[in-house]
């Protein structure tokens, strides 16, 4: 009997159910194109890190069977079978939509399609943007195939001179747009891809020669980081070089124009070191994080999301506020704004002597930075964990902890063999003779543009135990302290697996005795199968068990005498699903904890994570509010079958959607 969903199967079904969401007419038009594009960027990353991951366990012959029950060969095989069924689907969705966006007259125009007038600026935008900034490169003894980054697109060019053929390579230009609006008439919106004036415009790059064939190619690079992190005498340092290699790490998925000329395919491939059978060969354009562009050029209303501003939290001193009682934001429902003024006003508060904090993403144009400088200016002991090892974010958060250091603040970049996942501040401030410490924990990180498209719960709090503990963690992360159990926190890598398991046996306990064993846990992924074990184990001792779970979910759930009292769902809407809320029912006495991590096996043994629990009656109240309204949502829900598929659930009375429903409710 099989036990488990293998994860990347499962992580290849939730970004289905994200292509779902371009179909779905309920979303806007615009909307729908995000959702192609964000499909398309967690495909890219998918390929960047998992099957580069995977490709590099086959290269070193490894042979042996994973967590889930398959060997390399096996779940390669599999993946490759899924992700050409999505790709065919994702194009075929594209077309669909293209289509519905002609009919609120938005065209996409090939070169061929345009008036005289808009060739005419688009002939003007090639010569005076476009050909100034695009780098023809031949490709000969003496000229190297270029070093191409990840997610570059490019033109293969196939050039002829007295009757022998060169190659060259032209990569699609960064620096502008890919996608460019052109003049129309009345209402209409008329658009077309770089890629498009380019190709018209090609013989320009090559005089003295005849184009023989051309064709826009991609490639997708590994993207993991190979640091020996506990003999790198400098972290930042190793991370800074790893980053470096990027651009020439090993390609893992290449992509090219169906329409490709059987000379240049073989050509090219065999410059670039990439098995030719393993091309991918796109009926479309390449690259859809175009769709991305375009989306925020369609500004008509009725093609978006109703706006909404999220509730505000009133009070007139953010620490005033704290000290009249702990207190919860549910984002993006309610302002981040809470968030931001902790750092703002303590930068600039006389009485406040230090701030500590952890940032593992944060925005380009951050207040909370900008705060965190003031505060250093303001003669503030101000010190900062920045994860240097978040992935994809190490090259921004390089600059942050470089920027955040010569500002005057004490930066911290990270602890060998971990990362710092927790999201988690302290302020200490003197208050009338004597020290008061404030707390800021959540379950999302600090950055204010994703605040406002996660949905995340962040807690406030001056409670003595709960702020003694976190000024633990600080000295366990910043210094060299191997702490206990805590008072009112659990954290990994020591005790937060062994934790669940308590809590977990308790339910399976109380159920023997009381028949009333039931959890209810929301998060991001399930995938540690120590975890899943101990839930199956529960599940056959009679514990209810509901689960909602955005992404990764390895556990098979309603098979008898395994998982028969599990139900899983997913909610992929508006919002990103992101808040992880733990709830055991403690025999009618519920207990309901928030957390940084998800039930992943490297949040458990290889990340700093915070589990807190929420002891004030009014914000468990929230917090299972929060809970049994997401299980209410039968609009953008599934569930997970015991044939380890998804499928929206049948609707029998009222559609209820539940981030709309927050959306009426706090505003």
């Amino acid at each position: 009997m099989e036990k488990f969903i293998h994860r990347d199967l499962s992580w290849l079904a939730f970004n289905e159910r994200v292509l779902e969401e371009a179909v779905d007419s309920s979303n806007p038009l615009a909307e729908r194109l995000r959702f192609l594009a964000i499909f398309a960027n967690n495909m890219d990353e998918f390929f960047m890190v998992r099957v580069a991951g995977l490709k590099r366990l086959i290269d070193s012959g490894y042979n042996q069977k994973d967590n889930f029950g398959y060997f390399p060969t096996d779940i390669a095989l599999e993946i490759k079978g899924t992700v050409q069924l999505l790709n065919k689907k994702l194009y075929s969705y594209k077309d669909k939509i293209a289509k519905e966006l002609e009919k609120n007259k938005i065209f996409i125009r090939k070169y061929e399609e345009l008036s005289a007038e808009q060739k005419k600026y688009s002939r003007a935008y090639f010569e005076t943007t476009l050909f100034p900034i695009i780098t023809p490169m031949a490709i000969d003894q003496g000229r190297p195939f270029p070093v191409l980054p990840s997610k570059t697109i490019a033109f293969a060019v196939m050039l002829s001179r007295y009757n022998v053929n060169h190659l060259a390579v032209m990569p699609i230009p960064k620096a502008a747009p890919r996608i460019l609006k052109l003049p129309s008439a009345g209402d209409e919106l008329d658009f077309i891809l770089i890629d498009e004036i380019i190709r018209q415009n090609i013989d320009g790059f090559f005089k003295g020669y005849k184009v023989a064939g051309n064709s826009l190619f991609r490639v997708v690079r590994d993207s993991e980081l190979s640091v020996d992190e506990e003999y790198a005498p400098n972290l930042l340092k190793a991370i800074e070089n790893e980053v470096k290699k990027r651009p020439q790490a090993k390609i893992v998925c290449a992509q090219v124009e169906k329409s490709c000329p059987a000379e240049i395919l073989e050509t090219l491939f065999a410059s670039i070191d990439f098995p030719q059978e393993e091309i991918t060969g796109i009926d479309g354009e390449l690259g859809l994080s175009y769709l991305f562009e375009l989306a925020a050029q369609l500004n008509k209303p009725q093609l978006l999301y109703k706006s909404f501003v999220p509730q505000k939290i009133e009070y007139e001193n953010i620490f005033d506020k704290i000290k009249e009682g702990d207190f919860l934001i549910h984002l993006p429902y309610q302002s981040f704004q809470p968030t931001v003024d902790l750092i703002r006003t303590a930068a600039r508060d006389e009485n406040v002597l230090a701030i500590k904090m952890t940032l593992y993403r944060t925005d380009e144009n951050s207040a909370i930075i900008k705060s965190l400088k003031e505060a250093a200016k303001n003669k503030k002991q101000v010190t900062i964990l920045v994860e240097i090892k978040a992935r994809f974010d190490e090259e921004r958060n390089i600059d942050w902890a470089k920027d955040l250091e010569a500002a005057g603040c004490h930066v911290m970049y990270g602890i060998a063999g971990m990362k710092i996942h927790s999201k988690i501040t302290l302020v200490v401030r003197k208050e009338e003779g004597r020290i008061r410490r404030y707390v800021h924990v959540s379950t999302g990180n600090y950055n204010e543009k994703t605040a406002s498209a996660y949905t995340d719960a962040g807690y406030f709090t001056a409670n003595d135990d709960f702020a003694k503990d976190i000024s633990e963690v600080f000295n366990a992360i910043t210094g060299y302290s191997v702490p206990g159990r805590w008072n009112r926190i659990v954290s990994s890598p020591y005790d937060l697996r062994q934790y669940f398991f308590e809590m977990i046996d308790k339910e399976i306990e109380y159920h023997k005795k009381y028949k009333n064993g039931f959890i209810f846990a929301k998060m991001n992924s399930l995938e540690d199968p120590q975890i899943a074990e101990k839930l199956y184990e529960a599940s056959n001792a009679g514990v209810r068990i509901r689960l909602i779970v955005r992404g990764i979910c390895v556990i098979i759930p309603g098979v008898k005498n395994l998982s028969e009292n599990i139900e899983i769902k997913s909610i992929v809407g508006r919002f990103l699903e992101h808040s992880r809320i733990y709830m055991f029912n403690n025999n009618a006495g519920p207990r309901i904890f928030m957390a940084s991590s998800d039930w992943m096996t490297r949040n458990f043994d290889r990340r700093i994570e915070l589990l807190f629990e929420i002891y004030k009656d009014e914000l468990k109240e929230h917090l299972r509010f929060i809970l049994d309204n997401c299980w209410k949502d039968n609009v953008k829900s599934w569930v997970l079958s015991d044939d380890k598929k998804y499928a929206k659930p049948d609707i029998t009375g009222d559609k209820f959607n539940a981030q709309e429903f927050f959306i009426q409710h706090y505003t």
